[in-house]
C-alpha cells in the first residue's frame, strides 16, 4: 500500500482528482480521523471535509504514475 497526504481545495480540484483516480485499477481511499471513503466516489468526495489535508491510501505496490498525476494535490 502507498500512502500520502493530499488537499483538495476547490470543486475543480475534486473533479481533476476524480479523473486521475478513476483510471486506476486498484482501490484508493481517503482517510480522515475515523472516516474512510472510496476516493472514486463522487458523492463521497463531495460529502468529505476537504478543507483539511487527508491521508490517501492506494492499494498497490507501485503508484508512482498515479502519484505523479496527482502531485499538485500532495502536501508534505
Amino acid at each position: 500500500m502507498v500512502k500520502t497526504t493530499i488537499r483538495l481545495n476547490t470543486a475543480q480540484d475534486i473533479r481533476d482528482f476524480l479523473n486521475a483516480v478513476a483510471r486506476q485499477n486498484y482501490n484508493v481511499e481517503l482517510v480522515s480521523g475515523d472516516s474512510t471513503i472510496d476516493a472514486k466516489s463522487v458523492m463521497g468526495l463531495f460529502s468529505f471535509d476537504t478543507e483539511n489535508p487527508v491521508e490517501l491510501h492506494a492499494h498497490t505496490q507501485d503508484a508512482s504514475e498515479f502519484l505523479s498525476s496527482i502531485k499538485k494535490f500532495i502536501v508534505s
